[in-house]
């Protein structure tokens, strides 16, 4: 049975090549006609990966040239200079730039811990199939859909003092007068005030990505389980979380590489202030390239960026590798 699909697959496939043929001017005819297939499907796909590799290497290798220079984009006349490692060395030895750094680990970890809790939390609770649970999902999943901007924007009005929702909704809990209540313009609540925001919008991308690894666990462990007369909370430890870890974990990679280089939500809620309390890297970056015109050494801030956030993660995906091997 079998051999006679596979007859008719190939029947059928040799006369669509031969009306493609056919069909084909008789130079290129003869051309494809000595094509295998593999030839064939990267004579497809060669154009898209030109394409990409045009869009992201060649600024890559752009970047590194320029990090070597004393290049500024406002004077592009001026002449270009050979300075070699002087301004990874700048970068390396400022106090500002690891100033921004911790800002950016401070953000990261924060971020990814309550994303990473409140989004398996609620994958399980939605994994149980409650009455509605269809409902609460699609609700859940509407901050991920909105834009950046409009997410900005809207918090921000949020955070008002005098009008926002949420310092009167502070105040009605704490009885701080809402004038007192600056979200935005409190060195010690500004960075919260962005851990929030960047949690209401992303935490369901975690849920999603743990609700497809707790759907994935097949419903007869539990029920081997059961018959060994283990509890729920034995189940969960001992079945839900080390089945589900290799989801979790992938949530938490994709989340902290972005996060990494969040900028969009700082410079729309805070623009790195007040002060220097919020300037995460990607907002120092913006500052030494487009308002100190210092395009080589903002070219070299990105390199360390770059390899910063690939050493980390090829670290993390190695770990991730033996966990998905246990």
């Amino acid at each position: 049975m079998n051999s006679s699909h596979q007859t008719f697959a190939e029947k059928a496939s040799r006369l669509a090549t031969e009306a493609a043929v056919r069909a084909t001017p008789e130079p290129l005819a003869k051309r494809v006609r000595g094509f295998s297939d593999r030839a064939i499907a990267w004579l497809f796909i060669a154009p898209t990966i030109a394409l990409l590799l045009a869009i992201n290497i060649f600024p890559l290798f752009w970047a590194i040239y320029l990090s070597f220079t004393n290049y500024r984009a406002n004077r592009p006349n001026a002449e270009v200079r050979n300075i070699g490692l002087s301004n990874y060395s700048r970068i390396l030895n400022d106090p500002d730039i690891w100033a921004s750094m911790q800002t950016t680990a401070h953000f990261v970890f924060w971020t990814i811990l309550l994303q990473t809790v409140i989004g398996f939390g609620l994958a399980y609770l939605i994994d149980r199939k409650f009455r509605g649970h269809a409902f609460w999902t699609t609700l859940i999943l509407i901050p991920m859909m909105l834009s950046p901007a409009v997410v900005g924007n809207f918090w921000r009005f949020l955070y008002e003092p005098q009008i926002g929702l949420f310092a009167y909704a502070v105040s009605f809990l704490t009885g701080i007068p809402t004038s007192d209540i600056q979200m935005l313009g409190s060195v010690q609540l500004a960075p919260w005030a962005i851990v929030i925001v960047d949690t209401w919008m992303w935490t369901p991308y975690v849920m999603l990505i743990c609700l497809a690894g707790l759907r994935s666990i097949p419903d007869y462990i539990y029920e081997a389980a059961e018959v060994d007369r283990a509890s729920p909370w034995r189940q969960f430890w001992s079945i839900t979380v080390p089945m589900a870890l290799p989801f979790i974990m992938l949530a938490v990679l994709f989340r902290g590489i972005e996060n990494f280089k969040m900028f969009d939500m700082v410079n729309l809620l805070t623009g790195g202030g007040p002060g220097s309390t919020t300037e995460v890297a990607s907002i120092a970056l913006k500052r030494d390239a487009f308002e100190a015109w210092a395009t080589g050494r903002s070219s070299a801030f990105a390199i360390v960026l770059f390899v910063a956030v690939f050493g980390l993660a090829n670290i993390y995906v190695k770990a991730l590798n033996r966990v998905k091997q246990r």
